[in-house]
């Protein structure tokens, strides 16, 4: 017979535990009485159950994992790119670069130069096994190139690599006193090498200085005595064997060649504070002294009253504020920022007496982190002895959230920003208006932005300011934290669109580590996973069309923050990929030596994954007659105010009420002034 056993006193359960007996129903009603001692006292049954929740979860991510790896095979695997050539460095390779002929390798003993064609090496520089972190280059022509290196400690390194030698020129932000010293943050190389970018802080502040490169005076040089930069490099490397404390004093004072010229130290915007001004016309006359508008300093809010704002709005949202732990932080000054270069154009007026040439960057666009405003500078002021420390900037964009990231296009025309509400706007530098103005709906983070070449245009060359490209379509695509994928169609004529090319990867090998576009190809773009996938996107289709795979003796080296470069005029690949071996055995030999696997794309059918449009013969602006450039940009103007036509009646009424209005108050007083 069964056995009715009661555990606990027989009274009505609270609502709450309404359920708490179809739950634990076999805890208080056997059907066998010889189970009643073979029931698990508490807390074993508690643990029972938690042991059975967690073979209960890993059962279901084991079948949700192989659903997925089902999936994955009944998918169209996308087909593989093998290297074509390989070579291995010495070292372990930290950075790729690419500058005319030549493969310059940062590594973990100095720096070394390659050639494309062959991948010998061709020199080599380990003055005082300097370990090289991050390398900018670009080519001046003449068999001389222009390099800037990071090392391990923040050093920036000026090169010069000419007849295949490297030429040490300076450390940039090199001081005596070492407690003195500032670490590079962040370097950017303007195209056509005539600016230098560099974010330095040290323990209390960081800046940006822009330095001049006398690039033409580097070529008329080193023609005129090429002994002398030959004489340079054997110093150099005699240098490099016998000074182990300053590498740069010994040829310091034997260098020939000009030295690179500070331009610009720009700061961060210091926090806003009260007002000092006793009236609207002191704010009004610091304004006329040359201050620049957008920043926010010359306004009239007193201390006092940030202060009451402040108390009035930490007594109302008090319960809020307890709940999320809020912790009394000063406004900190920002320590990072994002900055590019950018070609004249109509945002940046410059006067009457600064020659500008169209390109050569005449301008760098500066944000910082946290900051709601975008600050331009000129680079075209006249050299002074003393760079001024309390640069204003020239042009202020006030945006409505703080700026997360933003992007210039190759050529300069076009520039991106995208704010942390997740909202993306494209102006056009050329004509000097916003060309879209569009936000992502999900509640998601943007991670960074990329301008991709359009299928409409005829090549990245087309879009270049001083150009009619036919109605082409300016596409942006947009990475986001949790690795989901966007695209962002704005057109010159039309409403803007914003596409998902790919959610978030359930699978967290899968996650993306960076993106990077393929001007060779419209609408391409590499992606690089964590499993050390390095795959070819048409984003037009949303598609994975190749995959760039190692041998299988390698894998991707560092696959979380891959070491590659693409070569945007010989148009290949070059991907870093370290041997497979065990754990101990990695240990030993991790920094012995590196390979270099080169892809190039010629090799592979990748035209037939990305057609495109016939091309247009492109028409210069500057060729043509004023009469057909001032009908270009009358035609460009019609185009982007399409959307007013249909608010002119509105804009009509409301005008006409206002003046009613002004004309009833005029008739008012003058009735008032009758006696």
């Amino acid at each position: 017979m069964a056995a009715y056993i009661w555990k606990h006193p027989l009274e009505i359960p609270p609502p709450s535990e309404k359920d708490w007996l179809k739950e634990d129903e076999e805890d208080f009603f056997l059907q066998d009485p010889d189970r009643k001692r073979d029931v698990l006292p508490q807390p074993f049954r508690m643990i029972n159950k938690l042991v059975m929740l967690v073979f209960e979860n890993a059962m279901e991510i084991i079948e949700r994992k192989e659903m997925l790896q089902e999936a994955q095979k009944l998918k169209v695997q996308p087909a593989k790119c093998i290297p074509t050539a390989e070579f291995q460095v010495t070292g372990r390779a930290n950075c790729l670069v690419v500058s005319g002929k030549y493969v310059f390798v940062g590594l973990s003993v100095g720096l070394a130069a390659f050639k494309v064609s062959d991948c010998k090496e061709v020199c080599a520089w380990d003055a005082v096994k300097t370990e090289i972190c991050a390398i900018h280059a670009s080519d001046l022509g003449n068999e001389c190139h222009v390099l800037l290196a990071v090392d391990e400690m923040g050093l920036v390194w000026l090169f010069c690599f000419h007849k295949e030698s490297f030429l040490l020129m300076k450390i940039l932000n090199e001081v005596e006193d070492i407690s003195k010293r500032s670490t590079c943050v962040e370097l950017v190389l303007s195209p056509g090498a005539d600016y230098a970018g560099v974010l330095l802080q040290d323990s209390t502040e960081a800046w940006l200085e822009i330095y001049r490169l006398p690039k033409d005076s580097w070529l008329k040089e080193m023609e005129k005595n090429p002994g002398a930069a030959a004489g340079l490099a054997c110093r150099e490397r005699r240098s490099s064997r016998t000074s182990v404390e300053s590498p740069v004093s010994a040829n310091k004072d034997d260098a020939e060649l000009s030295l690179p010229v500070l331009l610009l130290k720009v700061k961060p915007p210091k926090p806003i504070t009260g007002s000092s001004f006793k009236s609207p016309l002191d704010a009004l006359k610091k304004v006329n002294d040359g201050s620049m508008l957008g920043l926010g300093y010359n306004h009239l809010i007193k201390d006092s009253q940030w202060e009451q704002q402040e108390a009035i709005f930490r007594s109302t949202y008090r319960e809020y504020l307890e709940a999320e732990g809020e912790r009394e932080s000063k406004e900190d000054i920002p320590r990072h920022a994002t900055f590019h270069f950018l070609l004249p154009s109509r945002i940046l007026q410059v006067g009457p007496e600064m020659k500008v040439q169209p390109d050569v960057p005449a301008g760098i666009s500066v944000h910082w982190d946290g900051s709601h405003n975008l600050c331009l500078y000129l680079l075209n002021h006249p050299l002074k002895e003393k760079v001024d420390s309390d640069l204003k900037p020239d042009v202020v964009w006030p945006c409505a959230a703080p700026i997360a990231c933003s992007a210039v296009s190759s050529c300069s025309r076009y520039l991106a920003l995208a704010c942390e509400d997740a909202t993306i706007t494209i102006w056009d530098k050329h004509l000097g208006y916003p060309l879209s103005v569009t936000a992502i709906l999900e509640e998601r983070l943007i991670r960074s932005i990329h301008f991709l070449r359009s299928s409409a245009a005829t090549s990245d060359e087309t879009l270049c300011p001083g150009t009619d490209p036919a109605c082409p379509i300016v596409q942006l695509l947009v990475l986001c934290t949790d690795s989901s994928f966007y695209l962002v169609k704005a057109p010159r004529a039309g409403k803007s669109s914003i596409t998902l090319l790919a959610d978030r990867p359930e699978d967290p090998n899968l996650a993306v580590s960076t993106v990077v576009p393929v001007l060779a190809f419209p609408s391409a773009a590499l992606v690089f996973s964590w499993d050390g996938t390095v795959s070819l996107m048409n984003t037009a289709t949303s598609q994975i069309v190749y995959c760039f795979s190692t041998p299988p003796s390698h894998a991707v080296a560092c696959p979380w923050q891959p070491v590659f470069t693409v070569d945007s005029v010989n148009w290949c690949l070059l991907l870093r990929g370290d041997k497979q071996q065990q754990a101990d055995v990695l240990t030993e030999s991790r920094a012995s030596h590196s390979t270099i696997f080169l892809f190039e794309f010629s090799s592979y059918p990748l035209e037939e994954a990305f057609p495109k449009e016939p091309d247009l013969p492109p028409k210069s602006l500057q060729n043509l007659p004023w009469i057909e450039r001032c009908n270009i940009f009358l035609r460009d103007r019609q185009q982007s105010l399409l959307g007013l036509k249909d608010q002119l009646p509105e804009y009509w009424s409301r005008l006409q009420a206002q003046a009613a209005a002004m004309d009833k108050e005029r008739e008012k007083v003058k009735g008032q002034k009758k006696p």
